[in-house]
């Protein structure tokens, strides 16, 4: 008798269906199961195992966060049955677990069946109930791999179950990343949200996107546009106007450099030393990986991340499309034969479809564990589909079109060289689309450059001229570019889109990138959820909760960057490939953690960024006499809800921290020694003193300058 236990029940029934096709014995309906001839299926709801917490493994009297059992290095690490927020187990989970356990001991069962979602995380899912299920003895435990979720795909599959061995390094990687980012989130959350007295969400990639955002409105709101001038020249030749502009730049100061620059130019003669036209197919772009569906529908329809991968999920559990969460734009050779079935079907909807096999397509090279998205053989009637939904498939049903089109986009490209003299050369390049082809179908970013009728030989008529031009600043990162940029976050976002694929993909099946398909969407959404970062129409922006997170980590000295997260991510692949043990990328993650620890306890090494612990008593108020202490914004008088009284010291001066032990000697002494690193408002750095005057925090500079100083402005913060 087979067990199978599937994802989700949606899964479970879509397996019922292949089933039919396997067996004639119907299937009938249990308590939590199904079972009829050789096969009985179940299902998990999503996780119902989870990682313990810090308190199951340090018992503390207090249910509140402590530092006392911080870090939290488990020698073993323990799962418990999912918890709701008061920490019970919710009775459906535990009632559908009990139902695994039983059916996973009954003597008629011999082998039990792993049918998680095709990835990592659905790996772990089903072997982490089984794991906990079986009590004694030995069941053959196999694996149900479902590129798409239609009968024919189950019924195929249900031939070719492989040993759940073979996917042992599927596994291994799925509970390295899992207990890395325990790791990272139990103990550097609670470190964090300790120190600074505020919720702060510390993970292994949430912080990384925050601070590529952070990074990227800081350089916008810190740009400063700068003039400069270009030569260009707009004259008509044979009645139409040729636009020629120069190469070389000049700076604001160099107008007169630039104009003399222009008669130069314009003295000499410009000819046409070239013109070439040539007729060629332009290509179709690549399938879909989820990634490049989301910037696609992001872009065109402002449909966010989480949208997109909701949207198609459903597509794909309703049997319309191919497994969602896949990071290829390519097919596997093997799966000829699918694609011509799918083609057959896509063509009696009256699309010009034919099968081609191109390198282009199908390249085994670039597929780590799933194909690029398609859609599947079977095909929806669009009436039954949300708008939403319709959007998703039309978008994949199209590009697939696309790609297999039988009739090819012709252009047209041409060129023109222009010579100036000896002094420069000028090319001229556009694209006429002469027959449509593919894209009929699918949107082409060519558009039609139609260049001036000139032959070789021809004088072009110049008057260079000097053009202000301004520097612009970066961009907001769009879903399309910081998708891009979370794929290869070490890539040239300037690099040619046109260029070969095969960086990136080495970047991916590396671990270089920041999280994964299967993560990505929901580590975003979870970043706006708290309010880190905003989603408006298609691009993000950080919020002042974000702006506080990256900074107060900075100065607790938590370095949570691309390089750090993308070493980790290293690690988990050579888990993947068997270069690492688990324990071994654990015990990389530990050591990072440590590190943190340890920095804050060495009050010697840190006591020029020490900030101390939320709530912490840090000296006497000058100004009432009670208790300065540590708040989320810096040090302030405890005293304000008794007597009003508004002493404050901002935790940052002048773009510079003020240590705990700064401020014990400002309270105690009335003045610290020379702190170093200042910025003034014009972004020059100095050193000075800090001073208490009439319970004002202001500076004292031991050499007076010849210029007046610039004072500290204290905060005022609310208690």
């Amino acid at each position: 008798m087979y067990l199978i236990i599937a994802e989700k029940p949606s899964l479970a029934r879509n397996i019922l269906a292949g089933i039919e096709k396997v067996q004639s014995a119907e299937m009938k309906k249990r308590g939590g199961y199904y079972e009829g001839g050789s096969f009985i299926v179940t299902w998990v709801f999503g996780h119902l195992f989870s990682l313990a917490d810090i308190e199951d493994y340090s018992p503390t009297e207090s249910t509140k966060w402590t530092m006392d059992n911080l870090p939290c290095f488990p020698s073993e690490f323990k799962f418990n049955l999912k918890r709701g927020s008061d920490k019970k187990v919710d009775s459906g989970v535990q009632n559908q677990f009990n139902t695994i356990k039983k059916l996973c001991n009954r003597a008629d069962v011999d082998t039990i069946v792993n049918a998680g979602d095709a990835d990592r995380e659905g790996e772990i899912i089903v072997r982490l109930c089984v794991s906990h299920a079986i009590e004694e003895g030995k069941k053959k435990f196999v694996r149900l791999w479902l590129p798409d979720q239609t009968p024919e795909t189950i019924k195929q599959a249900l031939s070719e179950m492989k040993d759940e061995k073979e996917y042992n390094s599927l596994a291994n990687e799925g509970f390295a990343r899992t207990y890395i980012d325990w790791l990272y989130g139990v103990n550097l959350t609670r470190f964090a949200t300790l120190k600074t007295g505020k919720l702060l969400r510390v993970g292994r990639v949430i912080v990384p996107i925050v601070k590529a955002i952070y990074d990227r409105d800081k350089e916008i709101k810190t740009f400063v546009p700068e003039k400069y001038y270009v030569m260009s020249s707009h004259e008509k030749t044979n009645n139409e106007f040729v636009d020629l502009t120069s190469k070389t730049k000049f700076t604001k100061d160099e107008y007169q450099r630039a104009l003399a620059e222009c008669a130069k130019y314009n003295g000499e003669v410009a000819t046409v030393t070239s013109v070439k036209k040539k007729r060629t197919t332009m290509s179709p772009p690549k399938l879909f990986s989820l990634s490049k569906l989301q910037s696609y529908l992001g872009k065109k329809f402002k449909l966010s991340m989480d949208e997109t991968l909701s949207t198609v999920q459903k597509l794909y559990e309703d049997g319309y499309v191919t497994y969602p969460r896949t990071n290829s734009e390519y097919l596997a050779t093997a799966e000829q034969g699918k694609v011509k079935s799918i083609i057959a079907n896509v063509k009696k909807l009256g699309y010009p479809v034919a099968f081609r096999f191109a390198k282009s397509i199908f390249d085994d090279s670039k597929i780590e564990s799933h194909s690029a998205l398609t859609p599947t053989y079977k095909i929806p009637d669009p009436k039954s589909l949300s708008e939403r939904e319709r959007i998703v498939y039309t978008a994949i049903l199209r590009r697939f079109v696309a790609v297999f089109c039988e009739q090819e986009c012709i252009v047209e490209k041409n060129e023109i060289k222009i010579k100036i003299g000896e002094l420069e050369e000028f090319t001229l390049s556009g694209t006429v689309i002469i027959e449509p082809g593919w894209t009929k179908f699918e949107e082409s970013t060519q558009k039609d450059k139609i260049l001036p009728r000139l032959e070789k030989g021809d004088t072009v008529n110049i008057n260079f001229v000097p053009c202000e031009k301004e520097t612009t600043p970066p961009k907001h990162y769009t879903i399309e570019t910081l998708n891009n940029y979370l794929k290869n976050p070490f890539k040239d976002e300037k690099a040619n889109a046109d260029e070969s694929d095969d960086d990136e993909y080495r970047a991916i099946f590396e671990g270089l990138e920041l999280g994964t398909e299967a993560t990505r969407t929901g580590i975003i959404d979870n970043a706006c959820k708290s309010y880190y970062i905003s989603l408006k129409k298609d691009s993000y922006y950080i919020l002042p909760d974000g702006e506080y997170l990256i900074e107060s980590l900075s100065q607790l000295g938590i370095i949570m960057d691309k390089y750090k997260t993308s070493e980790l991510g290293q690690a988990l692949k050579k888990v993947y490939r068997g270069e690492f043990t688990i324990e071994n990328s654990v015990e990389l993650a530990r050591k990072e953690i440590d590190a943190v620890f340890n920095r804050s306890k060495d009050f010697e090494i840190e006591k020029d960024t020490n900030i101390g612990f939320f709530g912490d008593v840090i000296g006497i108020c000058p100004l009432c006499g009670g208790n300065v202490v540590r708040t989320k914004f810096g040090y302030g008088c405890s005293s304000y809800r008794e007597n009003g009284c508004k002493f404050s010291i901002s935790k940052s001066i002048c773009s510079r921290t003020i240590s705990v032990s700064n401020v014990k000697m400002l309270l105690a002494t009335g003045k610290t020694s020379k702190i170093q690193g200042f910025t003034s408002k014009n972004g020059k750095s100095f050193d000075a003193c800090l001073r208490l005057e009439d319970g004002r925090v202001v500076f004292d500079f031991p050499n007076p300058p010849p210029v007046k100083s610039e004072p500290s402005t204290t905060k005022k913060t609310k208690k």
